[in-house]
């Protein structure tokens, strides 16, 4: 290093960043491969995924429904993934009426059969309203998948397919989100033979 703060924080956040993705590699890819499995499976059950989350797990909901209805890398027909993050006048109406914790329950109660998955996005693994969704959807019998971090011991223990990213960080967490993200998009295009 030659002493320039900022170049030293940029180069410990990649190395950071890319240390955990190899803790992903040993930890984390059997589940990967359950969770490919799980929405490979729901497609071929005209079944459909809902994402959800808060702030940057929000986002990345929404990022990751884009590419299962658009396209991820190859041209394919779309396939049914709704962000329950998008609608607003859902989120506000819900959030007004019966509270913020129901927000993501009760649009589950709206949308999820049997056949779906839902994809629970929280760094912390202990939002109400990402749990209070998770529980709803076990009782109309959707499978579930949970994206957390290194403490999201509450997510981890309510869905049927934990990944747990192996830190505390909420920024390295969620840039690993997004990663695992791509890569069950990847899958499901190549499962489709894509």
């Amino acid at each position: 290093m030659d002493g320039n703060p900022i170049r030293e924080k940029i180069i410990s956040a990649l190395r950071d960043g890319a240390e955990l993705r190899f803790q992903l590699i040993e930890s984390s890819v059997d589940v990967m491969v359950q969770a490919s499995k799980a929405i490979y499976d729901c497609f071929q059950n005209n079944g459909k995924v809902l994402l959800f989350g808060n702030g940057g797990s929000a986002a990345d909901a929404q990022h990751i429904a884009a590419e299962f209805v658009g396209r991820f890398d190859r041209e394919r027909g779309p396939l049914p993934a709704i962000a329950l993050t998008t609608d607003s006048s859902a989120l506000t109406s819900i959030g007004n009426d019966y509270g913020f914790e129901v927000v993501f329950a009760r649009q589950i109660q709206a949308l999820c059969q049997p056949n779906d998955i839902v994809v629970a996005i929280s760094t912390s693994g202990r939002s109400p309203n990402v749990l209070a969704a998770v529980m709803a959807a076990r009782e109309l019998g959707g499978r579930s998948i949970g994206l957390t971090g290194a403490n999201g011991k509450a997510l981890a223990e309510a869905v049927d397919i934990p990944i747990i990213v192996p830190s505390a960080e909420t920024p390295r967490i969620q840039e690993c989100h997004i990663t695992i993200g791509h890569i069950l998009c990847e899958i499901i295009d190549s499962l489709m033979g894509v």
